[in-house]
């Protein structure tokens, strides 16, 4: 790349990173977006960007042998792909040192409702759930690649995995997670239950109260806090394994190899 083309992407990288949409590259070089799409699919055609999708590009780096590559850190794309969302569930969990499993997609929470759960763009794939007025609370700013992105803070990772297992790859791995959680400089009770109220789901509350109930104890706060909110009902601790003992205490379903959380 030669001359003015090279300075161009240069500026283009130095104001928005390496993952731009044309709008943010019209803006950027003071071009029209029909000017700015052009040039986009010059550069894509000369092997110096790769598209994502319609209107979305990514910077290819110098020593990449091809530019259909996995993206070097695809947590640039939530906001862009999905507007109001956090990166949360098993990839925050690993973010906030809960895990040490590596999970291949992005689990991302979405303020509208998504159609499809499993999205993939450019060899990035990603797990996707709605949950009604996500981004209200529990969400923390970071920077990557001069992209805002939100992620769970530590308390919201763990609600949201109480609230629905899948998002922390099955109930036993939710668990392994809480039980990392309480030990961890995070833990804080009284942030946690009050996540869990905002929420009002009587799902969480039996599922916390479990685990609160042998961790913490019966009579703790956070314990006493879920056993004031049980709502009628039973639930399955993990709704994708239905079946398993249920503590009726807590009207809580739990499989069988779950039954010590020790």
């Amino acid at each position: 790349m030669e001359g003015r083309p090279k300075k161009q992407l240069g500026e283009l990288i130095r104001q928005v990173g390496e993952v731009f949409t044309v709008s943010e590259a019209s803006q950027a070089l003071n071009l029209t977006t029909t000017e700015a799409a052009k040039k986009m699919a010059r550069w894509k055609n000369q092997g110096w960007l790769t598209r994502i999708k319609r209107g979305l590009y990514a910077v290819v780096p110098i020593d990449a042998i091809t530019s259909d590559r996995v993206l070097a850190d695809t947590w640039v794309l939530v906001p862009i792909l999905f507007g109001k969302a956090y990166i949360g569930g098993w990839t925050a969990a690993e973010y906030w040192d809960f895990t040490e499993q590596l999970f291949r997609d992005v689990c991302v929470i979405t303020q509208q409702a998504v159609p499809n759960k499993a999205q993939k763009f450019h060899n990035a794939s990603f797990f996707l759930t709605h949950i009604k007025n996500a981004t209200t609370f529990g969400a923390k700013t970071i920077w990557r690649q001069e992209k805002k992105i939100l992620i769970s803070d530590p308390h919201k990772t763990i609600i949201d995995m109480l609230y629905d297992p899948r998002l922390g790859g099955g109930g036993q791995h939710v668990i392994d997670c809480y039980k990392e959680y309480i030990k961890s400089s995070h833990f804080n009770a009284e942030i946690l239950g009050n996540y869990a109220e905002k929420l009002n789901n009587g799902a969480i509350f039996k599922r916390l109260g479990f685990l609160c109930e042998i961790k913490l104890g019966k009579d703790h706060l956070l314990t006493s806090l879920c056993r004031s909110h049980l709502t009628k009902g039973n639930v399955y601790f993990d709704p994708q394994i239905k079946q398993g003992s249920l503590v009726t205490r807590w009207k809580l379903f739990i499989p069988v190899n779950m039954i010590n959380t020790e």
